[in-house]
């Protein structure tokens, strides 16, 4: 399944893939050979210690070039400002509380919540795909049904 970033994301994740494949992966290279000196590898806390750390950096690797060969890159030009779309800025009003809240609606990978950017898999991103400006859209979630007025969309 493709995962949808924007410009900007998937420059951060080739960003990260690089820094791990470039940096991290001599350091802990570097960690191991140390390790192996130490002797037995048998009862060798640091040697496996530095293999869990090689292991869960190898997956790691894997999962970003996974992410970044099946990813759909959403051009500036081609997100919406008239129905929200992944890329948009929306601005909505919780109904309830009377509170206006601006998110991003972004691809999974690129989801960020404390900053304002939450994955069109969400329960809010999902729901308030293509609607527009003036519409209410409703959210089950724990707390009960939400629901929220599109009052802007920018990109």
């Amino acid at each position: 399944m493709a995962n949808t970033v924007s410009k900007a994301g998937k420059k951060k994740l080739e960003a990260d893939l690089d820094y791990l494949i470039t940096v991290r992966r001599g350091e802990v290279a570097q960690k191991l050979k140390e390790a192996r000196s130490f002797g037995d590898l048998s009862e060798n806390a640091e040697y496996d210690e530095a293999k869990n750390e090689q292991a869960i950096l190898e997956a790691r690797i894997n999962e970003l070039q996974n992410i970044i060969e099946n990813s759909v890159v959403v051009d500036d030009d081609d997100i919406s400002v008239d129905e929200i779309s992944v890329g948009s800025i929306m601005k909505i009003r919780d109904l309830e509380f009377d509170e206006v809240e601006t998110l991003q609606i972004v691809g999974s990978t690129e989801s960020d919540p404390d900053n304002g950017k939450i994955s069109d898999d969400s329960p809010i991103g999902k729901a308030a795909l293509k609607k527009k400006v003036g519409e209410v859209f409703e959210v089950e979630a724990p707390a009960g049904l939400l629901k929220f007025e599109v009052l802007e969309i920018s990109k």
